[in-house]
Order: structure tokens, then sequence, then C-alpha cells
């Protein structure tokens, strides 16, 4: 397994979540990696994505309330969500090795997926 995701769960609209994705330090030290989420009936959207070096591209679903972060010590990318909202209900996965395709981004690499549920 090359990309673990953890920390979903329950909580009530207005609370936080912080989800973790842990790589194999290949992957985290070569790839920009991205949080994806997908709700029930929905097709699968990207939240956030962060390169290597750092840089961050945020969905306008999550601007103000997500950030992603990398930390290199643990080689782990990181989705801190706050301030969160029923309509952010969905499975959370990360992922890694970005290619462009016909004017698309697509991963190569796919984590198991995390559901992140809020109450309203």
């Amino acid at each position: 397994v090359q990309l673990q995701a953890s920390g979903g769960g329950l909580v009530q609209a207005g609370g936080s979540l912080r989800l973790s994705c842990a790589a194999s330090g290949t992957i985290f030290n070569s790839y920009t990696m991205a949080w994806y989420r997908q709700a029930p009936g929905k097709q699968r959207e990207l939240v956030a994505d962060i390169t290597v070096v750092g840089s961050t591209n945020y969905a306008d679903s999550g601007k103000g309330r997500f950030t992603v972060s990398r930390d290199g010590a643990t080689n782990t990318v990181y989705l801190q969500m706050n301030s969160l909202k029923p309509e952010d209900t969905a499975v959370y996965y990360c992922a890694a090795k970005r290619r462009r395709i016909a004017g698309q981004f697509l991963y190569d690499y796919w984590g198991q997926g995390t559901l992140v549920t809020v109450s309203s």
C-alpha cells in the first residue's frame, strides 16, 4: 500500500477534522499529491493539491476553510478542514503522481478513502 488515508469521522456542522495521507518516501518526495472527494450520487472532485515544493491549489468549495500541507519528516500530507458543512459529506481520497492528459489532470496512485460525515 503506497497511500494510506485516515482521519475521517462524524462531525457536527461548524466542526473540524484533519485528514492524513501517509505515503512512501519515493512518492512523497517525487510527486504532486492531492485530496479528492466523492459524495453519494456525485462525481469525484478535486478538493486541493500540493506540489513537492509546497505550492497549493484549492477548489472553490474549500477555499478559506480547508488547508492542505505536507510534512517531510513523516511523508504525510494533511487536509485540515474547518467550518465543515453538511455538503462536505463524502468519501475523501488522497492521490499522487499527477499527469496531464488531453487537458485533464489524472493521478496514478490512490489511497483507499476515508469517510467524512457532517451532520446538520
